[in-house]
């Protein structure tokens, strides 16, 4: 095996090392140009490898980045000094699952977590209470954390995918959870209960000190509008609006809807 084979392997080896510990990565791939395969790989304090040119990896190196914030892969073009023809990188990101933070190990909570998981989230339950949240009931969950909000947000880093759903529709448990995530870069927060629940809510959280765009992140009452009755419908309507939320729709009926039918497919997480 010749040097450039053994880098290879090598740059394999340590990018599997990384999706397997929920690490972001991206790998930058020469796809025309000379040398024909040379990769890069990026992590979030490490660089393998390289394209070959040292000005064409300090340009693709922000470039990778951005694209990996954005969960998106993508062929880009560069030209280079000295040469004729451009050269083509294929960007391919590795983002870790998004994580369904669910407040309230509740009826509706049981549901949402099995689809959450079928949709390739990580879920973690979170509740005081210790006859609800257990094992037997949340049987798909990655983690299930017994303890009040402020104990749970102490053992969970709030992420730019994290998506938190705060159902136990009781103030003691609901509020210190809006409280403590509220000002973290969730990509969404959502909370259970009626409008004028909801209204009363938005009241005591500005009395408790959160601006007004703070409390205007919250989606509440949470969920899309489709009438939704029983926990495994309500939990359909919370993972119908982060889906939309996620690829950038508005949710409503593709009847009336333009362009393409088909939200943007998230990158793969696996090797």
């Amino acid at each position: 095996m010749n040097h450039r084979e053994t880098s290879r392997v090598a740059l394999q080896a340590r990018l599997e090392e990384a999706l397997a510990g929920r690490v972001p990565a991206v790998v930058a791939t020469l796809v025309k140009g000379e040398p024909l395969g040379a990769k890069l790989l990026l992590l979030p304090d490490e660089v393998q490898g390289t394209l070959g040119n040292a000005v064409l990896d300090a340009t693709v190196e922000p470039e990778a980045r951005a694209l990996l914030a954005a969960e998106k892969s993508e062929t880009r073009s560069y030209q280079l000094p000295g040469r004729e023809e451009a050269v083509e990188v294929f960007i391919e990101s590795y983002p870790p699952p998004p994580t369904l933070l669910i407040f309230g190990a509740v009826h509706v909570a049981q549901p949402l977590s099995h689809f959450a998981k079928a949709l390739g989230f990580d879920v973690i339950i979170s509740d005081a209470r210790a006859k609800l949240a257990t094992r037997e009931r949340f049987p798909d969950a990655d983690r299930i954390i017994r303890g009040w909000p402020d104990e749970t947000l102490e053992q969970v880093e709030i992420l730019p995918n994290t998506f938190v759903a705060i159902l136990s529709h009781d103030p003691k448990f609901d509020e210190p959870a809006l409280v403590g995530t509220l000002n973290t870069p969730a990509a969404y927060i959502g909370a259970i209960g009626s409008r004028k629940t909801n209204e009363d809510r938005r009241r005591r959280l500005a009395e408790a000190g959160m601006s007004p765009e703070q409390v205007a992140r919250m989606r509440a009452p949470i969920g899309l509008d489709i009438g939704a009755a029983t926990p495994e419908e309500m939990a359909i309507s919370i993972l119908g609006e982060i889906i939309a939320l996620r690829r950038g729709r508005s949710g409503g009926s593709l009847t009336n809807a333009t362009g393409s039918i088909r939200g943007e497919r998230q990158p793969a997480t696996g090797a």
